[in-house]
């Protein structure tokens, strides 16, 4: 099967190119064919994953997969959220992971309460009428490092650290990352609705 991934994020198109494999699912990105990103008005999640899988659907005519994930920080009520990947822009650095990494550090500079969780919704469609789009969410606890730590991932995972392995996301082989990561929480569930209710 094919699907139209609605982001050009190459970060997450590799990740979940490596996690929708067992499916026999072949994923493309969006840009590919010539598919511009939607604007995201929403403050949630699923909305703006909803957007942009029927933006993807409708612009290519293939059925469309679309993650909107993002950091949630305890002491800053949920943010950045939605807005995790221009995170920077609001404290005037350019847009950009490092950036981001950097600005969230300088923002928890004196904050106690760490706590923070990593969030992936998916929404598949068959088309961009479908009206019962498959929902997955996948979520992951840890707390916020006080420094970088380790080269992998992209994103936040060099701030962010598991608990459970002691390491932060940038620090754990990709296998282990992709294994207990939102994204890869979010996916096995996607799997499980895509073999349940479309195979």
């Amino acid at each position: 099967m094919k699907l139209v991934l609605a982001s050009h994020n190459a970060g997450k198109l590799a990740e979940l190119q490596t996690l929708m494999a067992p499916l026999g699912v072949e994923l493309i990105a969006q840009g590919a064919l010539g598919v511009q990103e939607p604007d995201e008005p929403f403050h949630t999640f699923v909305e703006n994953a909803l957007v942009k899988a029927r933006h993807a659907s409708r612009a290519t005519g293939l059925p469309a997969m679309a993650d909107d994930a993002g950091l949630c920080v305890q002491a800053f009520g949920g943010e950045p959220g939605v807005q995790t990947a221009t995170y920077a822009t609001r404290f005037g650095y350019e847009p950009g992971d490092a950036n981001n990494v950097r600005a969230l550090l300088e923002q928890m500079q004196g904050v106690e309460d760490r706590r923070a969780s990593m969030v992936s919704t998916l929404v598949a469609l068959r088309s961009p009428q479908d009206p019962e789009p498959l929902i997955a969410v996948g979520r992951v606890d840890g707390e916020i490092t006080r420094a970088p730590r380790g080269s992998g991932g992209f994103g936040f995972d060099p701030v962010m650290f598991i608990p459970e392995f002691g390491k932060t996301f940038a620090e754990l082989p990709a296998e282990v990352k992709n294994a207990h990561s939102h994204r890869g929480r979010a996916v096995r569930q996607m799997l499980a609705l895509m073999r349940e209710y479309w195979l």
